[in-house]
């Protein structure tokens, strides 16, 4: 989940490099009469015609949904300049997921603007979960995710963020795991993707997120709370052919207005978690 926004001072802050998640239309109704507006009176319309109009105006649509899907995609090379996103930038683009793993991240995407967001998107879950939390399973995700001459810098400043003083405010015991009755929830989801640099084998892409955060269950001090943060990641074109992180950032927001929900109960959330899995984020 984010580092920024929602937290109090005690909380890790993003210089801490610590990953966790964390229209409408007017219509103008005319007067109805019997005349057109010119004083003859209006002669029936003809079913044929209405019929051909009707599907006349299904077929338009069909064909400008299918055109906004495609819109932005520009296949599998290209330079910095390439096709702009359509007005929909994180449609769908009809390229299947990736059916590789790597330690339980998917892995291979393809060397194009579509495949750096997917890779960029699945990493952001990556480093936004509870495994984080776990020394060993944390240098496994770094090992996948980040491209090898950044591994070690990054291990080390989050072997120092995810500390025993890090651990006692969220909750958790002294060496990061989870109370006897609670459950801890780390995790980010993606809202979209947005690529602000890209060549076939360097490229930066923007994440908007979703983050929950918190001890879940009866008397907890630390309840999962939700946050809205934004990951900037500069990937590159790795030997073996797939991408990887170099650099890593994030801010907060944008943050939504809340709505009216009425929060969950403890058991409630630390149920989803348990019953809910994630998902594989391809374009």
């Amino acid at each position: 989940m984010s580092l920024g926004g929602g937290y109090d001072d005690d909380r890790p802050g993003p210089e801490d490099d610590v990953f966790y998640g964390g229209t409408g239309t007017t219509r103008t109704r005319l007067p109805e009469g019997d005349g057109d507006g010119y004083g003859a009176p209006r002669r029936p319309a003809r079913a044929s015609r209405s019929l051909v109009t009707v599907v006349g105006v299904v077929v338009l649509l069909i064909a400008a949904i299918a055109f906004a899907n495609q819109g932005g995609e520009d296949g599998d090379g290209g330079g910095s300049g390439g096709s702009k996103p359509g007005a929909n930038p994180t449609a769908a683009s009809g390229e299947d997921a990736v059916g590789t793993k790597d330690g339980g991240i998917p892995v291979g995407f393809k060397q194009s603007r579509t495949g750096v967001q997917s890779a960029a998107a699945n990493y952001a879950v990556a480093l936004g979960s509870y495994d984080m939390f776990e020394k060993d399973k944390r240098r496994n995700i770094l090992a996948v995710v980040m491209a090898p001459q950044s591994v070690q810098r990054f291990e080390e400043s989050l072997d120092k963020a995810y500390s025993a003083d890090l651990f006692k405010n969220l909750g958790l015991n002294q060496d990061g795991t989870t109370p006897k009755g609670f459950t801890f929830v780390s995790r980010t989801t993606p809202i979209g993707t947005k690529v602000t640099s890209y060549s076939n084998d360097k490229a930066t892409v923007e994440v908007w997120c979703s983050g929950l955060l918190g001890l879940a269950g009866e008397g907890s001090t630390n309840p999962v709370t939700s946050d809205w943060f934004t990951i900037t990641m500069e990937l590159e074109w790795v030997e073996g052919g797939h991408w990887q992180a170099v650099t890593h950032s994030q801010k907060a927001g944008p943050t939504p207005v809340p709505g009216d929900d009425r929060a969950s109960g403890a058991d409630d959330i630390a149920d989803a978690v348990e019953q809910y899995g994630g998902f594989t984020y391809a374009r």
